[in-house]
């Protein structure tokens, strides 16, 4: 189930909203709810769920409990280790025989046996470290009830893709939370906001992206090549920020308050900037967890290109088990320490305009390994992005990919919207906001709804993480 589905818009949801506003078992209320939600989709990883709940309360519960810093250290490790053995198995068990396969270390008739890839387990695996490290640290206070614990780690708004909240930032609402009048409508707001994001703008480009990543790059012009990767652009950005958006502001309505995930990252200047802006509390997660405990920037040059090439291996590693997705987040990383190393300051005294072309053309690089199917398949279509390939057969332009009105309508906008860096002040004051914001929410779930009813193409790609 996915919040731009019709089951959760008309069936779900409002089931869901009616109980949980008329009951008082609010906690008992989301929990509930939330496993059922998983379960529609995962109803075998159910346990496994709350066997991480379980997990993680205990070495919770043993970090806190501790009598000496020792024993502290060592809970910590365990229930790390604990944490990342689950990760590690279900995720990377296949990447990691296959490697050892390639270097000899392991007979290649040796069969293991198939694992499928549980909804949000890099999303709830990765929850669970920051309790435990942020225990130990003692930013936080352990939770007593094992419940309310788990009702924070299957809520179901930012179960599946996120944003990545730490029990730091909405402990106060687990205990004690407010909902008022005010605070539902932002977050109807926001639910809406975020449902014409990935309804009307992402599934309509995904169609496209899918078309021509999906044939043979070889009979690719250079600018249907182009034309591929920038929809793969624009839906992965507003795929992720609309769902990111819908499960901000679900928590508006429910009472919690979940950290921003994107800042229009496609107008950033520098890839540096970049990372400021896209899946913020990814990347604040590696920064707070990774970066800092090897050291950060506290050390010598070479050691913090070290730590950030290092940090975003890791972070190529936990979107996917494969090669693509491993040498994404090396480009990454190397772009990073380029900019450390000086081509930071030249950008920042480039003209705004063409320090942003720069890091938009990185990150489209970038997003070909990240959609590709492999590693051949990324260079193919590199080449043919270059203009740099040879076929036998015509080449196929745009039209004869049915690239009509309607996608160029959608990836203009998105381009707009993505691209341009808005001013501090809107010319639309809040007073004029206020007025029309009834009306434009309404129009856009009216226009999501009919786009729905349409059948139309209706992907998530963070499933796949």
């Amino acid at each position: 189930m996915v919040f731009s589905s019709a089951v959760f818009l008309f069936y779900f949801f409002p089931a869901f909203l009616l109980c949980y506003y008329a009951l008082p078992w609010k906690n008992a209320v989301l929990l509930i709810a939330s496993l059922v939600f998983y379960a529609w989709g995962e109803p075998r990883f159910v346990p496994l769920l709350m066997a991480s709940a379980v997990l993680n309360y205990a070495f919770g519960r043993l970090v806190d409990a501790a009598a000496t810093q020792q024993w502290r250290w060592r809970w910590l490790v365990a229930g790390v280790a604990a944490n990342l053995a689950m990760l590690a198995w279900f995720k990377y068990m296949g990447f990691f025989a296959d490697l050892l396969k390639q270097v000899g270390l392991l007979d290649d008739g040796l069969k293991l046996p198939a694992i499928v890839l549980p909804l949000g387990i890099s999303f709830f695996t990765f929850q669970g470290i920051s309790y435990l490290v942020d225990l130990y640290r003692r930013d936080i206070a352990v939770q007593s009830s094992f419940w309310r614990f788990a009702m924070y780690k299957s809520m179901f708004p930012q179960l599946i893709a996120g944003p990545i909240v730490r029990y730091s930032q909405i402990a106060a609402d687990i205990d004690q939370r407010s909902i008022d009048n005010t605070r539902v409508w932002r977050g109807m707001q926001l639910f809406v906001l975020g449902l014409a994001q990935k309804v009307l703008i992402a599934n309509t480009v995904a169609v496209y992206a899918d078309r021509i990543f999906g044939v043979d790059a070889s009979l690719l012009t250079p600018g249907v090549a182009w034309l591929g990767v920038a929809c793969y652009a624009i839906q992965i950005l507003f795929d992720f920020s609309g769902y990111s958006n819908m499960a901000i502001g679900i928590g508006h309505m429910i009472g919690f308050t979940f950290p921003p995930n994107f800042q229009r990252p496609y107008s950033a200047r520098s890839v540096t900037e970049f990372w400021r802006r896209w899946h913020m509390s990814l990347s604040s997660w590696f920064r707070d967890y990774v970066y800092i405990p090897l050291g950060g920037n506290r050390g010598s040059p070479w050691r913090t290109y070290f730590n950030l090439a290092l940090v975003f291996v890791l972070c190529g590693l936990w979107h996917g088990a494969a090669w693509t997705f491993v040498i994404w987040g090396c480009w990454h990383g190397a772009l990073l320490v380029v900019e450390r190393l000086g081509l930071g300051r030249l950008l920042a005294r480039l003209p705004g305009p063409l320090a942003q072309a720069y890091t938009l053309l990185c990150v489209l690089l970038g997003w070909v390994f990240f959609r590709a199917d492999d590693v051949p398949h990324t260079l193919k279509y590199l080449r043919a992005m270059f203009g740099m390939q040879a076929s036998a057969v015509a080449p196929l332009a745009a039209w004869q990919l049915s690239f009509g009105s309607s996608a160029a309508i959608a990836l203009v906008v998105g381009s707009i919207l993505a691209c341009w860096r808005w001013p501090a002040a809107l010319p639309l004051g809040r007073t004029a906001w206020r007025a029309a914001a009834p009306v434009l929410v309404a129009a856009g779930f009216v226009l999501c709804v009919a786009s729905l009813a349409a059948g139309t193409y209706n992907p998530f790609i963070y499933f796949r993480f």
